[in-house]
């Protein structure tokens, strides 16, 4: 029975590749001479720090700019409150979001299932797994859940005939 599967991951490698040039932007950049701004980066999140809001908001900018560049999509990173960090520093933590929740999951299974197309949705751990007996029906699938807006990257893999 032809299938695919519904996911939302993140190549960390790429995350890690626009990590450094965001680094290497911020050393160069002018308005960062002799400030103590720094990225923190160690696969599961980032940590921007920094002496000021500007900074750290020029910083989000890079990075947002960087990944963007590398393909990875901005709603899969969430950037958290800025927060003091001691020392007269501030801090913003930026998490990587993976995988699909359970809440997400529902929204996407209810759009599926009130477009009456003759597909079956499973949940299976943080993706979604669509079977149907016809391949056209999947991909009228995958153009509906591609047309709804949802906060994370959504990508079709393991398309089984």
């Amino acid at each position: 029975m032809p299938s695919f599967d519904i996911v939302s991951e993140i190549d960390v490698q790429e995350v890690d590749n626009a990590v450094n040039q965001a680094r290497k932007e911020i050393e160069a950049r002018y308005d960062f001479k002799g400030s103590k701004a720094e990225l923190q980066w160690d696969k599961k999140e980032m940590v921007l720090l920094a002496e000021d809001d500007y900074k750290i908001g020029a910083m989000a900018g890079i990075l947002q700019t960087k990944l963007h560049r590398r393909g990875i999509d901005i709603k899969a990173i969430k950037f958290e409150k800025i927060e003091e960090a001691g020392g007269r520093m501030l801090r913003q933590k930026v998490t990587l979001v993976q995988g699909i929740d359970r809440e997400i999951a529902k929204d996407i299974i209810k759009l599926i299932k009130d477009s009456k197309l003759k597909v079956q949705p499973q949940v299976a751990d943080d993706k979604l797994k669509v079977t149907s007996k016809s391949i056209d029906e999947l991909q009228e699938c995958i153009s509906l859940v591609r047309g709804g807006n949802f906060p994370l990257p959504l990508q079709f893999n393991n398309m089984r005939a």
